[in-house]
C-alpha cells in the first residue's frame, strides 16, 4: 500500500474570470500532519473545499488513496474526515446521540456503531461526557466532539479547518495534543492562522499566496529557511548606505528603538567585522546580538514578496 494518501494535481479554480486557485499540486503521506497557511483571500479555504469534495475544481485532479474524487466521489469521500471552521454539531443532542448519528452518516455498520462511539470518545477525551447535551459543553469540549465526528469512521485523511480558533489557552493545548495523537494514525491537514501552532504540531507546512503555492517544506527545512540576523546598537551611526557596504550585508533596517537590524547573504554573520569597523570609525557600538527571524516574520516576508 502506498504511503501517499492524498494527491492534488494541478488544481485550479475559477469564479467567473477570477482565478482563486492556480495550478496547486502537493502530496500528503500517511501519519503526517500538514499545515496549510495563507493570508485571507489567498485561496486556502477554496482549496480545502475542493479537497473535501465540496467544490469541484475548474481543472486538475484530486486522488484520495488513488481514487479520483470527481470520478468516484462516494468512495473517495468515505476515506475523508472533515471538521470545518463552523462545527457541524446538533447541539440539542447528547454526545452519544450525536456521535451515533455521525456514525450512521458515515456508513459505519450498525453492529459496530456502539463500539466506534466508545473508541472515539476515549480517543477524544469525551468518555465522561456521554450523556451531556452538546449545547452545555464548553467550547473546547464541543471542538472535541467536532473532531470525534470527523474520525468516527476511521478515515484515511482528516481535514481540520482552524481547529483551535476561539479556544482558551488550556483548550488550545488540549486540542493540539489531540491533533498530534490523531496524526500518528491518520494523515492530517490543518488550516490555521496561528503560526506558532504549525511548529508545534505539524510535520510539514505549505504557504499559499494569490492562489499559488509559494513554499512547501518540512518544519526542519522551514526553520533553516528563516534567516539569521544581527541586532546592532550604534550611538554614532553612519548612514544606512555606508552600513550596507559592509561585506556580506544584504539589508539594513532601523527598528522602532533606533537599533539596526542586519540581514546577511548566505547566513554570513560578520559580527567581528562590525565590531572592528565600529572601533575604527568611532561608531559607538553599545549592543550586538544574533537572532533568528520568527515564523511570523518569515510568513510576512514570504507573502509580501513579488507583490
Amino acid at each position: 500500500m502506498s504511503d501517499v494518501t492524498l494527491k492534488a494535481i494541478n488544481l485550479s479554480r475559477l469564479f467567473g474570470e477570477n482565478q482563486v486557485v492556480a495550478d496547486v499540486s502537493f502530496n500528503l503521506k500517511r501519519g503526517e500532519v500538514l499545515g496549510f497557511l495563507g493570508p485571507n483571500g489567498a485561496g486556502k479555504s477554496t482549496t480545502m473545499r475542493m479537497l473535501t469534495g465540496n467544490l469541484a475544481p475548474s481543472a486538475g485532479e484530486i486522488k484520495i488513496c488513488g481514487i479520483d474524487i470527481i470520478e468516484d466521489p462516494k468512495k473517495a469521500k468515505a476515506l475523508l474526515g472533515y471538521l470545518p471552521e463552523i462545527r457541524p454539531l446538533y447541539k440539542e443532542f447528547t454526545v452519544d446521540e450525536f456521535l451515533t448519528i455521525a456514525a450512521r452518516f458515515h456508513k459505519v455498520p450498525s453492529s459496530k456503531i456502539k463500539k466506534s462511539v466508545e473508541i472515539v470518545k476515549d480517543r477524544c477525551g469525551l468518555a465522561d461526557m456521554s450523556k451531556r447535551l452538546i449545547e452545555n459543553l464548553s467550547n473546547g469540549f464541543q471542538q472535541r466532539v467536532g473532531i470525534a465526528q470527523a474520525i468516527i469512521h476511521n478515515p484515511e485523511i482528516v481535514i481540520l479547518d482552524e481547529p483551535t480558533v476561539g479556544l482558551d489557552p488550556n483548550q488550545i493545548r488540549a486540542i493540539r495534543k489531540l491533533i498530534k495523537e490523531i496524526g500518528s494514525k491518520y494523515s492530517v491537514i490543518i488550516s490555521t492562522h496561528i503560526l506558532s501552532e504549525v511548529e508545534m504540531i505539524c510535520d510539514r507546512v505549505q504557504f499559499i499566496k494569490q492562489g499559488k503555492l509559494v513554499y512547501q517544506g518540512t518544519i526542519k527545512e522551514l526553520k533553516e529557511q528563516r534567516s539569521e540576523k544581527l541586532l546592532v546598537g550604534l550611538s554614532k551611526a553612519p548612514t544606512l548606505a555606508q552600513l550596507k557596504k559592509i561585506k556580506g550585508v544584504d539589508k539594513v533596517e532601523k527598528d522602532e528603538n533606533g537599533m539596526f537590524v542586519f540581514q546577511f547573504k548566505e547566513k554570513y554573520l560578520p559580527a567581528e567585522e562590525i565590531v572592528d569597523l565600529s572601533a575604527k570609525e568611532g561608531w559607538g557600538l553599545y549592543h550586538i546580538t544574533r537572532f533568528t527571524t520568527s515564523l511570523e516574520e518569515f510568513f510576512v516576508e514570504l507573502t509580501k514578496s513579488n507583490n
